[in-house]
């Protein structure tokens, strides 16, 4: 089976972009969509049921490497855990470090000879065993370093603007009123399958189009 994986982290990005570039390259992909804004990779509901599902001989395609994950550390432990499963892992945007690649690099190590000369080529073979393992790890080091460099520009950005006099957030005693509150809450009622409808939480969200923490504050409120 081939499963496309796609996933935003904020209401305002668009996952067509995402199943656009995959259908483009495996058309009968089948579409796996996830909502989730956090960084461990393990609370993704979506991704864990697809991560319990594939068999060896299973494909899962990313978009890029920062859709699998943004942390260095989970990634690259996922990423060995799929490999050794023998469940192949294409990243459009970073190809070199498809398992397919991986698996080739390893396959193309130096024979040994039987002699003492063994010594240096099973030196030369664990190099490039760590060499492949490292463009791999390097991969999700990046990934991890971009979400970190948006996240201190913003921190600096709202810094500055707090410094220039202006009003971050909501005054002290304002109270916020939400227009859309009450249709939002109509439409969970109408489309929710804990409720009366038939659609699943994601599915929800994307219908209505409001984020994933707003749809279950709203849903929590709706329950008592």
């Amino acid at each position: 089976m081939i499963y496309g994986y796609f996933r935003i982290s904020r209401k305002q990005q668009s996952i067509d972009r995402q199943i656009r570039n995959i259908k483009a390259s495996y058309p009968d992909a089948i579409i796996i969509e996830e909502a989730y804004t956090g960084r461990k990779i393990a609370d993704r509901p979506e991704w864990s049921k697809l991560f319990d599902k594939v068999r060896a001989g299973d494909t899962i395609v990313f978009d890029s490497v920062s859709r699998m994950s943004r942390n260095a550390e989970d990634g690259f432990a996922v990423y060995q855990d799929l490999y050794n499963r023998d469940v192949t892992l294409v990243f459009l945007k970073e190809p070199h470090i498809n398992t397919d690649t991986y698996r080739l690099a390893l396959s193309q190590r130096v024979s040994t000879t039987g002699d003492k000369v063994d010594l240096i080529l099973n030196g030369i073979n664990a190099y490039l065993m760590e060499l492949a393992k490292e463009q791999i790890r390097l991969a999700f080091v990046q990934a991890q370093k971009e979400v970190d460099d948006l996240r201190q520009r913003t921190r600096e950005g709202i810094e500055t603007a707090r410094l220039n006099g202006k009003q971050i957030g909501q005054k002290k005693g304002n109270k916020l009123h939400i227009k859309k509150e009450g249709p939002a809450k109509e439409q969970i009622l109408r489309l929710s399958r804990d409720f009366k409808g038939t659609n699943s939480d994601i599915e929800c969200i994307k219908i209505i189009g409001i984020s994933r923490n707003t749809y279950y504050k709203y849903k929590k409120e709706l329950y008592q």
